[in-house]
């Protein structure tokens, strides 16, 4: 017998919101039927019977935003096999299943524990199946089943931005398009008015509106004037359930900023501008600045200012300061008090950028008047030219006048003026100038071919105010006089071959001349007078100041002749006319067949011996070379075996006294005794010189002893005398230093080198007046004499 289950799931209408299921005869589109299952028969376990399902559902609602205090009830799930007594029990599985949703699993009664909100899921997605308890196999198959939740209008509009920045331009048309807005609402869009948005505007009229529906803001009023006013705030309303009452809303703030437009022309705040300047005042110097106001901003608001008319149109001129909009008036040319005092202009401003539908507003221009008044000031004085140039001959003379200059005082004063030369452009005062007439003059001699221009500076200075003073340059060109000989261009050495017929070219001479004359140069080429019989040679003139060197015989012997002297007479065509000699050096030559030079030196001659002349100057030559090395060799060895000649300590001539004190008196005696320079016979006769040993041993000579009262300056010279003609002094210089300090002094000498000779006839008293410094030197000698007295 085949049985037939039943699994139902029943939904009751729960408080406060209702909860709705689809049957199978009015199955929701969009959400498949599930297939029919297959499940276990309730008498045999090893049989599987097909059931036949009394109806099939698969998709039921729920409210969001549950607010009660109880979980709120879904629906119940109930099958035919339940007979009430607890063997059944169901299960609930998928999204939120244990959580979300719970059922009683003896009743089958589903429920929600939390508030539902369609915004976060809108769609859940079951499975409810119902098992034996005691076996726990299913006694229906599973079973899938969705839970939709509908939504409610519990979500306001929200904006994409908090605060909108938008920028229209000035006076522009009235429904001109400035910034659209959007408002969403997390609200379902199928269900409902809940997410349907309408916008408004709550501030910012009348100058702005907003479309409903697209949330697209425009201008709403005519000729809005940046001038006026810049800034505007704008607030937006977006509601939802289309606008009615109880929908939610959310608003927004637009800021628009009118961009400005080239509607203002430039105006000048007066009609008339005056200002003064310097008649010295040089070109590019500033006067005056006007500025134009114009109300537009940025590159509608840049001027251009030119001079349209006046007097000056060309003598200022007026530039634009990019910085601050202001006109610049400046000099053009030079100003003269003197030929005009007073300037009138007229001065222009307008816009570089004109938008042609603000044409119909007026020109975009102004105009405004300026004077110029030019003050007089002492100005230098002016030369009749900005440079002079001056020609003079070479030749001329000490004070010869060139040329003048002039310039005057442009002052009406006309104040006198002098004249002088700028000694820095003329150091070696070539020329002068008188200071009263400007005139130049020469004072020196000139050569042009030394230096051909001359530039000096010419100084002009008021005389009654040198404060004020002028430069001029002056070029002076000197001009070229036949002052000087024309001569070959070159050191010409030439050769002729031994074998040399007559009339043969060897040589091709050239001139020059420093001069240059104005019709070219011209030279002509003779030889010599002296040389032009009896010569070897001939000259031919090219004519083409060139000259060739020719033979006039045939054959030269180098024997007889190796060497030609060749005089030529070089003169040019000028006047007066210059002339010049120059050598032509002819050398007789070896040759061979086509006529190359292979040897210019004369053989030697062959002597009867066999040996010739060159060969035995040779040899000689060598013999002397040998006889001079053998000599040098000797004086070298006997150089080295030379011994020292100062055996002692006490030469003279190495001994250094330093006095480090004021004055020892007789203590210092002990290292030099003038004595000995005075008495030569003190001298031990054992000591020699030690700088080198002497060629010949000569007795030493016995010089008389000097009188006690010599003069150490006497007697230096005596002895110098008696060393100059001793012949046994070495060859070369000795220096003897002797601290003297010679007669005449006022204090006479206060060395002790005299003492050692004379003792009682000084007088030291003296010494006590020198002061604090002298008082040793007092003390010793004052106290010798007083033990000597007493």
């Amino acid at each position: 017998m085949r049985t037939y289950r039943y699994f139902l799931l029943l939904f009751w209408v729960g408080q406060p919101y209702p909860t709705f299921s689809t049957p199978v005869s009015k199955r929701t589109s969009g959400f498949p039927a599930k297939k029919r299952a297959l499940e276990l028969s309730g008498s045999s376990k090893n049989e599987l019977n097909r059931s036949k399902r009394s109806w099939m559902w698969n998709q039921f609602f729920l409210l969001e935003e549950y607010t009660g205090s109880d979980y709120q009830y879904v629906g119940k799930l109930h099958s035919d096999q339940d007979r009430g007594d607890g063997s059944l029990k169901y299960i609930l599985s998928g999204d939120g299943a244990g959580d979300l949703f719970i059922i009683n699993e003896n009743t089958g009664d589903i429920q929600a524990t939390k508030r539902l909100d369609r915004e976060e899921k809108p769609v859940y997605i079951l499975r409810a199946q119902a098992i034996n308890r005691k076996t726990g196999r299913p006694v229906e198959p599973e079973s899938e089943f969705i839970i939709k939740i509908h939504d409610i209008n519990d979500n306001e509009p929200i904006f994409t931005k908090e605060v909108y920045t938008a920028t229209v331009p000035e006076m522009s048309d009235v429904g001109t398009f400035v910034v659209q807005v959007t408002a969403t609402d997390a609200d379902d869009p199928t269900y409902g008015n809940s997410a349907k948005v309408v916008y408004s505007i709550l501030q910012g009229q009348p100058y702005f509106s907003v479309e409903s529906e697209t949330g697209i803001i425009k201008t709403a009023l005519l000729n809005m004037d940046r001038e006026n006013r810049e800034q505007y705030q704008v607030v937006i309303q977006a509601k939802d359930m289309g606008g009615q009452m109880g929908g939610l809303s959310g608003t927004t703030t637009v800021n628009i900023t009118l961009t400005d437009v080239n509607d203002n022309p430039p105006r000048f705040p007066q009609s008339t501008y005056q200002f003064k300047t310097p008649e010295s005042s040089p070109p590019g110097t500033p006067i005056g600045r006007i500025k134009a106001s114009d109300a537009d901003v940025g590159e509608n608001a840049e001027i251009e200012y030119s001079i349209t008319e006046g007097e000056g149109l060309d003598t200022f001129d007026v530039i634009t300061d990019q910085d601050t909009q202001e006109g610049i008036i400046t000099v053009k040319k030079f100003l003269d008090f003197e030929k005009k005092k007073v300037y009138t202009l007229k001065v222009e401003a307008s816009n570089p950028h004109v938008e042609p539908r603000f044409l119909y507003l007026g020109p975009f221009k102004d105009s405004a008047t300026v004077r110029i008044t030019v003050e007089d000031v002492d100005e230098p004085p002016v030369f009749s030219k900005l440079a002079y140039i001056l020609q003079i001959r070479e030749d001329a003379q000490i004070n010869t006048t060139i040329g003048s200059v002039t310039a005057q005082d442009p002052d009406a004063a006309r104040n006198p003026v002098k004249y002088s030369v700028d000694r820095h452009t003329d150091m070696d005062r070539i020329f002068n100038i008188d200071s009263g007439n400007g005139s130049i003059f020469t004072s020196k001699l000139l050569d042009r071919e030394t230096l051909l221009w001359h530039n000096i500076t010419v100084i002009a200075t008021e005389i009654n105010n040198p404060k004020q003073s002028s430069r001029v340059p002056l070029y002076i060109k000197v001009l070229d006089v036949n002052d000087n000989p024309p001569e070959f261009a070159e050191f010409y050495e030439t050769f002729v071959c031994e074998k040399a017929k007559a009339d043969q070219l060897i040589q091709t001479v050239r001139a020059v001349d420093k001069d240059d004359p104005y019709s070219g140069h011209q030279f002509s080429f003779s030889l010599a007078p002296e040389a032009a019989s009896g010569s070897n040679f001939t000259i031919r003139d090219n004519k083409d100041n060139t000259a060739g060197i020719l033979t006039r015989k045939n054959g030269y012997n180098r024997h007889e002749m190796s060497t030609y002297l060749l005089p030529v007479v070089i003169s040019d065509n000028d006047h007066p006319v210059q002339s010049s000699t120059g050598t032509v050096t002819v050398r007789v030559c070896a040759c061979d067949h086509r006529g190359d030079m292979q040897s210019c030196r004369a053989e030697a001659l062959v002597h009867p011996t066999g040996l010739s002349t060159g060969a035995l100057t040779a040899i000689l030559l060598c013999i002397a070379t040998l006889l001079v090395t053998v000599v040098l060799f000797a004086a070298l060895r006997r150089q080295r075996k030379k011994e020292p000649l100062i055996i002692s300590k006490e030469d003279l001539r190495d001994n250094i006294v330093s006095y480090n004190d004021e004055g020892g008196g007789e203590e210092d005696t002990q290292a030099f005794d003038i004595g000995t320079l005075r008495n030569p016979e003190a001298i031990e006769d054992s000591k020699l010189r030690r700088d080198i040993v002497p060629e010949a041993l000569f007795l030493p000579r016995r010089t008389p002893a000097a009188r006690d009262n010599t003069d150490v300056r006497d007697f230096i010279n005596q002895r110098l005398k008696e060393n100059d003609t001793d012949p046994t002094a070495p060859p070369y210089d000795s220096l003897a230093t002797y601290a003297y300090e010679g007669t005449g002094s006022v204090a006479e000498s206060l060395s002790s080198l005299e003492s050692a000779t004379t003792d009682g006839d000084q007088d030291y008293d003296y010494l006590s007046d020198w002061g604090p410094r002298f008082k040793k030197l007092a003390d010793m000698y004052g106290g010798v004499d007083s033990d000597k007295d007493s």
